[in-house]
């Protein structure tokens, strides 16, 4: 895997909008980025609207493919996710990234993008806080996507109350993010190759049903057979049904997985939430289980 190289004092990052549009006022947000030594180019997307979008198509596509091939751009924070990102991904012309990356960071909508590279372009990014959720981001959150985007110590280790957890000790290359983004692009051009590899997964606003129906389609992708560990974060804002679905998402999620021996960690603090802790994706980790605390320890 390709590791982009990491932030210094001084650099140039893009803050620019590939999926749904903002109405907030970002300057709070601008303020951190700028407090850590970052030159900020807030290209036109971050603030325009075309229906639920951040402009449309063609201006998102136009600020994205610029933020790619800029050299004087050193990393690319998307202003929020939404829905969008998937009607820009095939328009892109990834070259002049390949040959020098850089950090894409985002979460929700943005697992097409962290997916896409991961797969296409062998290259890690940073699932994490965006500008719009900055405004409501813990500051462990934050100080967790400065170390990320400047090679500082990222491991993580937290301690989780879920009964839900399967013990155990696992190598290798984290992916994931969105389950309702990763269940959209299967068999596309950005699935990445869920074998050997540890997942992550979160997700908000969904019914249990439909979470249970994205597992099994997963599932029967033979995306969870050869994983070599599984880890959750959260799952907010869950809706149920009437009558209920009847079991919890932690049920749900270890009814798919029951056969395998790989280690479970649930309640990892990335997502949908205030303290959405950074993750690097497409890096080497180790994972560590045990009854009561949870290990994520990059190799690298």
């Amino acid at each position: 895997m390709n590791t982009p190289t990491h932030l210094k004092k001084g650099d140039k990052i893009a803050i620019l909008c590939p999926a749904g549009y903002i109405k907030e006022d970002l300057t709070p947000a601008f303020d951190i980025l700028r407090s850590w030594g970052l030159e900020l180019e807030i290209y036109p997307s971050t603030y325009s609207q075309w229906n639920q979008f951040a402009g449309d198509d063609e201006l998102r596509t136009k600020d994205l493919q610029h933020a790619l091939d800029a050299t004087d751009i050193k990393a690319i924070i998307a202003g929020r996710g939404g829905y969008g990102s998937v009607r820009l991904i095939d328009r892109l012309d990834f070259s002049t990234f390949k040959k020098k990356p850089k950090w894409f960071v985002g979460f929700s909508d943005i697992t097409v993008i962290h997916s896409h590279i991961q797969k296409q372009l062998k290259t890690a990014s940073i699932h994490g806080q965006m500008v719009k959720s900055f405004l409501d981001a813990s500051p462990k959150s934050l100080a967790t996507l400065k170390a990320a985007l400047f090679g500082e110590n990222k491991d993580l280790q937290y301690t989780f109350s879920s009964f839900a957890h399967r013990e155990g000790q696992a190598r290798g290359i984290l992916t994931g993010g969105n389950l309702a983004i990763l269940h959209s692009i299967l068999s596309s051009d950005s699935d990445v190759d869920y074998d050997g590899k540890i997942l992550f997964i979160e997700d908000v606003g969904e019914s249990y049903y439909n979470v249970d129906r994205m597992l099994w389609a997963l599932k029967r992708a033979k995306k969870l057979s050869k994983l070599k560990g599984l880890i959750v974060g959260g799952f907010t804002g869950m809706k149920d049904s009437d009558p209920s679905f009847g079991q919890t998402v932690e049920e749900i999620i270890m009814d798919k997985v029951q056969e395998y021996d790989y280690p479970i960690a649930f309640g990892c603090p990335a997502g949908h939430i205030e303290d959405n802790r950074a993750l690097v994706f497409g890096e080497e980790i180790e994972l560590h289980v045990t009854a009561e605390n949870v290990f994520i320890t990059y190799i690298k």
